[in-house]
């Protein structure tokens, strides 16, 4: 490459790599806040939109309806990783985001059940649709964004605290609403207004994102690898001209790439799963288990919630300095003994006995959301600039949408609501294991990031990736 074709590489200021972190983290944890709204009053829900004569089966059209829309969360990887891998992860992030908060809004203007028959039902699976689109596409630019700007000591602490601090601050949110609606709303009132104001609550959520967003700056990677010198091609961050880097679907699905796909999905989903069978089920296991009122499961997730933030970001910590592949290893292989014995324990617990069902959550919560704390980075070390949102996004979207199911067969392979637990219990340990043999049959990647793209191509030839690499 001439010395003329090379980019001018600036280091992002303080307050870029500080807007960056921030932007990232708020537009996944408020795309998080959404999809808790759902699973927080899955219960209701079911009353007023899915009424059944089974109370499992009536849960399990609920989280069947969340599951549909898991299944358009791919799609919408694909479409706006591409938008973000070709105009922009700031861009994205605007769009998607402003997305959600109207679909998840409208939601709450459905016409119940007895009202209006299936049609209510319907429409709610529609905007679901449109959310699991949307949310796919959310991705794109959140995973991307903060991980490209801070430097790379940080990398690995930004993807825990996006990744799993994220989800953490979205179920807090939800929470902390859940709690004050229940106050507003007590017991039955909760089943005409409550659970439509929670829907409503969206909308004021995302405008407040967007006010944080106007402050975003972009990426400086993408930045570098769609300017060139003038009449030059652009420059990938890895050292590729956009002549030797395919783009979009066509690239992942290449030999190159679908090796890392696929081996990538293993830990995807292994990761997802464990989130929504403890921190996406939890609500309603205290509910239906437990026996818990609204305003003790509201508190109970709080407090758990809040305990995920600094388990996520210690654990993305600790992968930059002992590498991705031995935190997911070591973390995955102590789920899978500790989240069924969790689950156990908490089995036997009665509602009332409000601070052992804490205690137990939290920890709960803390080991199955740290898991995946280094999954951010490690998706985008494994994708070159020009294809990483695209990569990262479907990658990620599709593993999250096969471990959303999850929640649903649990449900529906529980003939009563006493079978939900030892379901759950066995469950755990199943996507647990497939979590651990993922990381096992991946490759190191930390480092991966600021390599070159020919380095990177010949590994993927080679069957696998890069080989661990000390950073400074």
């Amino acid at each position: 490459m001439s010395a003329a074709a090379e980019p001018v590489r600036r280091e992002p200021t303080r307050g870029q790599v500080i807007s960056a972190g921030a932007g990232s983290l708020i537009g996944w944890a408020f795309d998080l806040f959404d999809l808790f709204i759902l699973l927080f009053i899955a219960g209701t829900l079911g009353q007023v939109l899915f009424p059944v004569h089974s109370p499992t089966l009536s849960l399990a059209s609920v989280y069947a309806s969340f599951a549909v829309s898991l299944l358009m969360r791919p799609l919408g990887g694909a479409l706006f990783g591409r938008l973000a891998d070709r105009r922009g992860r700031r861009l994205t992030m605007l769009v998607t985001v402003s997305g959600v908060g109207l679909a998840t809004a409208l939601m709450g203007v459905v016409p119940t059940y007895a009202a209006a028959g299936a049609l209510g039902p319907v429409l709610f699976v529609l905007l679901r649709l449109v959310q699991g689109l949307l949310v796919g596409g959310v991705v794109a630019s959140s995973h991307t964004l903060g991980t490209e700007t801070v430097p790379s000591r940080y990398r690995g602490l930004v993807s825990g605290l996006v990744g799993g601090g994220g989800a953490g601050l979205g179920a807090l949110a939800a929470s902390v609403l859940l709690l004050v609606v229940s106050a507003v709303f007590p017991g039955p009132e909760f089943l005409v207004w409550g659970w439509r104001v929670m829907f409503f609550a969206a909308l004021p959520a995302a405008a407040l994102a967007l006010v944080v967003f106007s402050r975003l700056q972009e990426s400086p990677m993408w930045a570098e690898s769609n300017t060139g010198a003038a009449g030059a091609p652009a420059i990938d961050h890895h050292g590729a001209t956009g002549a030797d880097v395919p783009t979009g679907i066509r690239a992942l699905s290449s030999p190159t790439y679908r090796r890392v796909v696929l081996t990538s999905l293993l830990v995807v989903f292994g990761g997802a799963a464990q989130y929504y069978l403890t921190s996406g089920y939890l609500p309603t296991f205290l509910d239906k288990i437990n026996g818990m009122d609204g305003t003790s499961r509201g508190m109970v997730m709080v407090w758990a919630s809040l305990a995920i933030l600094p388990a996520c970001t210690l654990a993305g910590h600790l992968s930059e300095r002992w590498g991705r592949r031995p935190v997911m290893l070591v973390a995955g292989a102590v789920n899978l003994v500790a989240l069924p014995l969790l689950v156990r324990v908490l089995s036997t617990l009665s509602g009332e006995d409000t601070v052992a069902v804490t205690v137990v959550a939290i920890v709960l919560a803390m080991l199955s959301n740290a898991a995946y704390a280094p999954v951010v980075i490690f998706l985008n070390e494994r994708f070159p600039t020009k294809i990483r949102a695209t990569g990262t996004a479907l990658t990620w979207n599709i593993g999250f949408a096969l471990g959303g199911m999850t929640t649903t067969l649990v449900s529906a392979a529980s003939p009563t609501v006493a079978d939900i637990p030892s379901r759950l219990m066995w469950s755990l340990a199943a996507v647990a294991a497939v979590f651990v043999i993922g990381a096992f049959v991946c490759p190191e990647t930390r480092g991966n990031l600021d390599r070159s793209a020919g380095d990177l191509h010949a590994g993927h030839r080679a069957g696998s990736t890069l080989t661990e690499e000390k950073q400074p």
